[in-house]
Order: structure tokens, then C-alpha cells, then sequence
């Protein structure tokens, strides 16, 4: 292997304005889609508001670029991107205006002086995607602690772009082919530049975490949108991993309209309008997130009486730049309340890196993702400043959203 091959991204690398012979492009790639999709845009105090300003986006799948596109015509911008997003494409990510990001480390500085430089020296609408990743289950992810502090440095007007529909077109546990879903989106100033500098941290919060506050199965439910894909169950065991009848975990199984449990056979469908039905009794949550939010309360307790612990062998993908994986040799993930710790064989020596619950808010988890070998399976990524290691368990079934859920738990209940 080449020395070379596994120099890491470069970070400090300044975003730069989009390329004029590249935005009609971009327009041409956004419009169909919102167009066939019939998007609607919702202003909100946006009068006489020009760029720059920094653009805080819900995430929910690949077409909220598309509909980004389309919400600030015909502005362009800069975009916080992960590192992932840049592989074979770096060129062009660069000169959209693309700025690279490893998810879920501490504390970027680098980071912030871009976004910085992209709205003082650029004077561009700057996109940051906070969420850091799609949606796991069609509701409002933990927003980092340090936003609303950035939001205070950065003395700037603050837009919050909510999308409606994103996730159903292509829910992230499924990724069915994009569904033809109506789409809405609010775009709304939620913070202007006089009132970052009046403003409380707490108060820049709170107005930006109620901006965020999205639940899609609702919004299909409210507004009656009818999926009628057969296969519209598919792996919803992904998130919905244990069984509130008997509460065994990694138990489920779904597949066409139908979730059940594999252990005591309790059975629900998913109807049109995405409610869940019990076909033996009476159901218990209708609404699949509170199915999905019941089991972060069981882990929770879990955590809070010692009873949490999980370990895996593990196949690992490192992934230092934007030419590709690299295959590791398998190694070792083992996760509780003080911390996940991967162990195994770098590129140079031994593997052992720990992230301590304190540092790390949430994680980055992928379903169904390509190994580097071809193969598909559920991964958890760590990333470092130089590297992200994707972790697939060998052994253990449709655990990676419980873990999502015991990083997040470990971090408040330590914080707390």
C-alpha cells in the first residue's frame, strides 16, 4: 500500500464559492425532483433577509439537497459535508462549495473558521446539516451542545430550514426506491443579527431546538398520505428491535406490511398511513416512535442499574480520505457506560482507540451499508481527527440503533 493512499483528508483546506459553470447544473439536478414532488416552500420572516447567514437543515435523506437548492434560489452556498460524502468526489464537492467534517468528534475549531470565513470573507449562505446524519427513525436527533455557543461567536442571522416528507420518500433503515412523496419545508429566520448579540446561549437554543422539532410518521398520519408499498414494512426491525409484548431484543423480524417477534409470535402490520395494528389484540404503540422511544427508556434503565454492555467482534473499514475504504483486519468494539473502545490492527501498530462517554453526545450509525468487500451489513462509525472506522458486528443482529441509543443516554446521564 502506498504511503499516500492513506494520507488523511485535509481539513484545513478553505471552502470556496461555488463555481458559476457548476450552480445551473446543480439546478438542473434539484428542480425535477421538487418539481415532480410538488414542493412547497414556507417563508417565515425571511423578508429582506440576504445572505449571509447561517443555514441550520434538518436531515433526513439525499433529496434535502435538492430541496435545499430550491429554498434559497438563486442563492448558493457552502455546505458542512462528512468525509464519506467526498469519496470519488472530491473535486466537485469542493467546488459546490463543500466543507469536510468528521461526524461526531469533539469540539472542530478548524471547523468553526470556516464556517466563519465562509459568511465574513465568502459572504455566503453557510449550510450546516446539525443533525450530523439521516434521520434513524423520522424524528428530531440531539443537536450538539456546543450549536447554540457557535451560533453566539458567529454573530450572524440564524435560518432553520424544517423539511416535511424528506424521510418517507426514503426512510434511512429502508432506503426503498424514492418514493413520490408531496414535500413541504419551513424556511424560517428564527434568529436575527440584533438578537444573536441580545440573545442568552440558552435562549439561542431553545429557539433553534424548537425550530428542529419534526415527527414524519405524524405528518403522514395528520395529512393522510398513503403509502401503499407492498414492501413498506421491510426491516423496520432495524429500529424497532425489541418486542413490547414479551421484550425480548434483536428478536424481530418485518418484512412486506408485517413486524412480528420471532420469540412469543406478536404480530403488528403497518397500515398506508404508517399506524401499526396489532393483527392478535389490542395494540400498544400505534405511533412507531413510541415504540422506537420506549426502548431508549429500557436502555436507560439499563444503564443507570449497570445492567448495559455490549461487545463484538467487529469488521472494520477505515476511511482516512475521499479515495475509499480500506479493508483492516477484524478487531474488537465493546461499548458501556463509561465509553465505547475499539480495539484491533491499524495501518501502523496496534488499534486502540476509546471515546469517553462525556465527549461523545450521539453516534454515527449506517444501515445496511457496503463494506468494503461488497458486502452489506449495519454498521457504527468512530471517528477520530484523522480516520473514521466503520464497525460492522459479526455476531450480534440489529444492534446498532440500541447502541446509538446507549451513547446518547451515557452522555446525559454522565452530564447530568
Amino acid at each position: 500500500m502506498k504511503k499516500n493512499d492513506i494520507t488523511p483528508f485535509d481539513m484545513q483546506k478553505k471552502p470556496v464559492k461555488e463555481k458559476w459553470f457548476l450552480t445551473p447544473i446543480k439546478w438542473a439536478l434539484a428542480f425535477p425532483d421538487t418539481l415532480i414532488r410538488r414542493l412547497k416552500i414556507n417563508k417565515v420572516n425571511m423578508e429582506g433577509l440576504k445572505p449571509p447567514y447561517l443555514l441550520l437543515a434538518t436531515h433526513h435523506a439525499f433529496i434535502d439537497f435538492k430541496v435545499q437548492t430550491r429554498a434559497i434560489f438563486p442563492h448558493s452556498a457552502t455546505y458542512v459535508v462528512a468525509v464519506d460524502g467526498f469519496i470519488g468526489k472530491e473535486w466537485l464537492l469542493r467546488n459546490v462549495g463543500g466543507i469536510g467534517k468528521r461526524k461526531f468528534t469533539p469540539q472542530d475549531k478548524v471547523l468553526f473558521k470556516h464556517i466563519k470565513y465562509s459568511l465574513e470573507t465568502l459572504k455566503v449562505i453557510t449550510t450546516l446539516y446539525a443533525e450530523s446524519a439521516y434521520s434513524v427513525i423520522g424524528t428530531t436527533a440531539i443537536l450538539p451542545d456546543s450549536l447554540a455557543k457557535m451560533v453566539k461567536l458567529l454573530n450572524q442571522p440564524v435560518v432553520v430550514l424544517n423539511m416535511h416528507g424528506n424521510f418517507l420518500t426514503q426512510p434511512n433503515y429502508l432506503m426503498p426506491k424514492q418514493r413520490k412523496i408531496k414535500l413541504k419545508a419551513d424556511l424560517t429566520q428564527v434568529i436575527n443579527k440584533e438578537e444573536v448579540k441580545l440573545l442568552s446561549v440558552e435562549d439561542i437554543r431553545g429557539r433553534i431546538e424548537k425550530a428542529f422539532e419534526y415527527d414524519e410518521w405524524q405528518y403522514q398520519f395528520d395529512n393522510k398520505i398513503a403509502i401503499k408499498d407492498k414492501q413498506r414494512a421491510n426491516h423496520l426491525n432495524r429500529v424497532l428491535y425489541q418486542c413490547q409484548n414479551c421484550f425480548k431484543e434483536h428478536q424481530m423480524e418485518a418484512k412486506g406490511t408485517k413486524i412480528w417477534c420471532n420469540s412469543c409470535g406478536d404480530t403488528h402490520e403497518l397500515d398506508i398511513y404508517g399506524r401499526l395494528n396489532n393483527v392478535n389484540g389490542m395494540t400498544k404503540y400505534q405511533h412507531v416512535p413510541d415504540w422506537f422511544e420506549a426502548q431508549r427508556a429500557f436502555v436507560k434503565n439499563q444503564l443507570i442499574n449497570n445492567e448495559y454492555l455490549f461487545e463484538d467482534e467487529v469488521y472494520i473499514d477505515s476511511l482516512r480520505n475521499s479515495k475509499g475504504f480500506v479493508r483492516l483486519k477484524n478487531g474488537y468494539l465493546k461499548h458501556s457506560k463509561e465509553g465505547i473502545h475499539l480495539t484491533g490492527e491499524d495501518f501502523d501498530g496496534p488499534l486502540n482507540l476509546f471515546r469517553e462517554s462525556n465527549s461523545l453526545y450521539s453516534i454515527h450509525i449506517d444501515f445496511n451499508f457496503k463494506r468494503s468487500d461488497g458486502k452489506r451489513a449495519d454498521a457504527i462509525i468512530i471517528s477520530t481527527e484523522n480516520d473514521t472506522y466503520y464497525c460492522y458486528p459479526i455476531n450480534k443482529k440489529d444492534v446498532v440503533t440500541k447502541i446509538r441509543f446507549a451513547v446518547e443516554e451515557a452522555h446525559k446521564l454522565i452530564k447530568s
